[in-house]
């Protein structure tokens, strides 16, 4: 006599549901194990902050002939790009470095806020230069490729 022959007919019937939907989720568990050993990778969670890194970014989004151009301005412009930069940089270490002040002295922090806009607004007004140096050469397509950056989006997005 099997363990079927005792059971009664609505036993065996609500164990056979029992069994299948087990067999179900753990199908389940079993597909999204796989989905996750196999999907692609995350994308870079930092965001490089060398303005020369992300002029790459940009210009290998561009048409060959544009990002040539693109890469051209900025080469021109490195010392000029490059000190820009680096001012804005230690202008915002001497925020932290105000921060950090025992005792704390709004003054000198005050300042340094001041000193890092300004030199922000210099490192903007370089790099947009030689943005807008390279646009002037660009095609109409290595344009608007600029101006849907990131790519994806289109000239009907917001912001």
């Amino acid at each position: 006599m099997t363990v079927a022959d005792i059971l009664p007919v609505t036993t065996r019937r609500s164990s056979r549901w029992l069994l299948l939907g087990s067999l179900a989720l753990n199908l389940f568990f079993v597909g999204v194990a796989i989905a996750m050993a196999i999907r692609a990778p995350a994308p870079p969670s930092s965001w490089d902050r060398n303005v020369f890194v992300r002029v790459e970014r940009i210009a290998g989004t561009l048409p060959p002939a544009d990002a040539d151009l693109l890469r051209g301005a900025v080469n021109g412009g490195k010392l000029t790009l490059e000190a820009a930069q680096n001012d804005y940089r230690a202008a915002q270490h001497e925020i932290r470095v105000a921060l950090r002040q025992e005792p704390f002295a709004m003054d000198d922090l005050h300042a340094a806020m001041a000193k890092t806009r300004a030199t922000r607004q210099n490192f903007d007004q370089t790099l947009q230069g030689l943005f807008a140096d390279a646009a002037t050469r660009m095609s109409p397509t290595g344009r608007q490729a600029l101006a849907d950056w990131p790519p994806g989006r289109n000239s009907t997005s917001k912001p």
